[in-house]
């Protein structure tokens, strides 16, 4: 057994689940991205509901250290009819997977995140957890980019046998080495450069960042669409919260983001593709209702129900919520054992990073 066999092992692990999962996470990324749209650019003149959305928003920005959670609380059988015909595509194990996920990101910087450059972070990380307790976690600081993850759990709660510490008692001490600290669920590093250098190289990179100037023309492009189709509600929460639900028409708006983006496309960075008007046509042309929750006129929470997307919900229920806090621990971790980066490439960039 060499260990190409175990990274071997690891690749076909992550590319069973890869079509499924990244539906998914596509999905899950496109409706965070549109709430997200829709809370930045909801400043509406007359409409004092969505002047406080807006406000709320802005003094996100202001901060110095922020933390968001994503997490689809739905029950296996919820999400299992909202699969329809693709349900047999997605084991019980893997239902059970995505509805007890929680995604959690913290980013803490010098200076107010809204004006903070590359070299303001401080550090990042990112915490995918399920119900009992983490699975993979990352964090970004300095030099250097740690990882750890729960080889086992993962493979339990996605129904794919991930490979274990086990599996390398028959390689040679020094490869075993390398590989067992990541296998064992131990922190490890990578040089962030040499990271990127091998993510560019695989075409898992990012292909470019939007600067400040597209991203002003962007909002500002959006911001007349939000003002027509978002209608505004206002009402009482729990313990001195105050609910803001912003109602549109999915498809409309949509369609009257994309028609205002065209024009700006040639700004975008290279491989980004706006949709055509044939894939909006397919859009859900149904009401979606999102829940801007604030305290103290601080933004803690949206929350929307991803059901009424469904062609035929029967009922189930699926509300995606993201919640926003102050940064956990973003610091380096001690005792990290530094890995070489063709080493650590088969099971996270061919599976979690290149998602």
């Amino acid at each position: 057994m060499r260990t190409s066999v175990v990274r071997t092992s690891m690749a076909r692990a992550s590319a069973t689940e890869a079509p499924v999962i990244r539906r998914t996470v596509t999905g899950v990324g496109c409706a965070a991205a549109v709430l997200v749209t829709m809370a930045a650019c909801g400043t509406v003149q007359n409409l004092t509901a969505g002047q406080k959305v807006d406000k709320a928003v802005e003094r996100l920005g202001e901060q110095k250290s922020l933390a968001f959670g994503l997490r689809l609380d739905a029950d296996p059988d919820d999400l299992a009819a909202l699969a329809g015909e693709e349900s047999e595509e997605v084991p019980p194990e893997m239902a059970e997977f995505f509805t007890g996920l929680r995604v959690d990101v913290s980013v803490k910087s010098k200076k107010p995140l809204a004006d903070s450059g590359e070299k303001d972070i401080v550090g990042v990380g990112m915490k995918v957890s399920g119900d009992d307790g983490a699975l993979i976690e990352y964090r970004v600081v300095g030099d250097y980019t740690y990882y750890r993850a729960d080889m086992e759990a993962m493979g339990e709660a996605m129904g794919v046998p991930f490979p274990t510490a086990d599996e390398l008692d028959e390689l040679p001490e020094d490869e075993q080495d390398v590989l067992r600290p990541l296998l064992e669920g131990e922190w490890v590093k990578i040089a962030t450069s040499e990271l990127e250098d091998a993510t560019a190289g695989s075409g898992s990179a990012d292909s470019g960042e939007l600067d400040a100037k597209t991203q002003k023309k962007i909002l500002d492009a959006v911001r007349g669409v939000v003002a027509r189709e978002v209608s505004f509600k206002t009402k009482e929460g729990k313990d001195g919260t105050e609910v803001i639900t912003a109602k549109a028409n999915f498809r409309d708006l949509l369609t009257g983001v994309f028609d205002k983006l065209q024009p700006l496309k040639g700004d975008l960075p290279p491989g980004a593709e706006l949709p055509t008007a044939k894939d909006l046509k397919d859009a859900p042309n149904r009401k979606v209702a999102v829940d801007f929750t604030l305290k103290n006129g601080d933004l803690t929470q949206i929350e929307t129900d991803l059901a009424v997307l469904a062609d035929d919900p029967k009922g189930a229920k699926a509300p995606l919520i993201l919640t926003f806090d102050k940064a956990a621990d973003v610091s380096a971790p001690e005792d990290a054992t530094e890995i070489p980066v063709d080493e650590f490439g088969d099971p996270f960039t061919g599976g979690m990073l290149g998602v």
